[in-house]
């Protein structure tokens, strides 16, 4: 898939209930895999010994899954389970009615040694024909490639005109979406009060949240 050289291809289907037979997944999660994907395949593996790449310091492999989907939507949660299975970085394609969407989330390596990985928000594309994905090996070892798949999945949000690392720039988009929320609810507490006191307490701090987002 994606153009991706023949040394890489994987092609095997994975059983979905291999991620759902774990006790730990709750009867609602187990439901959303049954209902809402049809086959999962593990299409390509990207790596040193699949390409012309060196191997990177943080990212060893990233594995390519095709998730055809039921309906145009897949609950994200479905995506966590799996990358909490698969101790690589993933990338999913979801297929739905010969349309595609990638979906990655910034992936690392949890603090406390266990070889768990902590994943973070997940960022997608628009609904596409595979061919028009904005996607494309680009870097020297997987460190690289896998920074410029979530770079370029998730667009505008993650662009910075500073010299910042991938970590960096998934938690300045995440402070700004927290502080997004923020702003949306003081604007509604605003629209509510009635006086005239707390509105000019209420418009100061939505000021203060409104510089702090600009600053980012």
């Amino acid at each position: 898939m994606l153009g991706l050289p023949k040394s890489t291809e994987f092609n095997r289907r994975i059983p979905k209930q291999k991620f759902y037979e774990n006790l730990s997944v709750t009867p609602a999660l187990k439901r959303i895999f049954v209902d809402q994907i049809k086959v999962i395949y593990w299409r390509n593996k990207i790596a040193a010994a699949t390409m012309n790449l060196a191997a990177g310091e943080t990212v060893t492999e990233i594995e390519v899954f095709e998730v055809r989907l039921a309906a145009p939507q897949l609950d994200a949660s479905v995506l966590k389970q799996i990358d909490k299975e698969i101790p690589y970085h993933i990338l999913f394609l979801l297929e739905y009615d010969g349309k595609f969407q990638a979906w990655t989330a910034y992936k690392e390596m949890a603090a406390s040694g266990s070889g768990a990985f902590k994943v973070g928000t997940y960022y997608h594309t628009d609904w596409l024909p595979e061919q028009d994905l904005p996607l494309k090996v680009d870097g020297l070892n997987t460190d690289a490639v896998y920074e410029n798949f979530v770079r370029q999945i998730a667009g505008d949000a993650l662009q910075a005109d500073r010299a910042e690392s991938l970590k960096e720039s998934v938690e300045r988009d995440a402070r700004r979406q927290e502080l997004q929320k923020q702003i949306t609810a003081l604007q509604a507490k605003v629209r509510k009060e009635k006086q005239l006191n707390k509105q000019v307490q209420l418009n100061t701090e939505l000021k203060k949240l409104k510089k702090d987002l600009e600053a980012l």
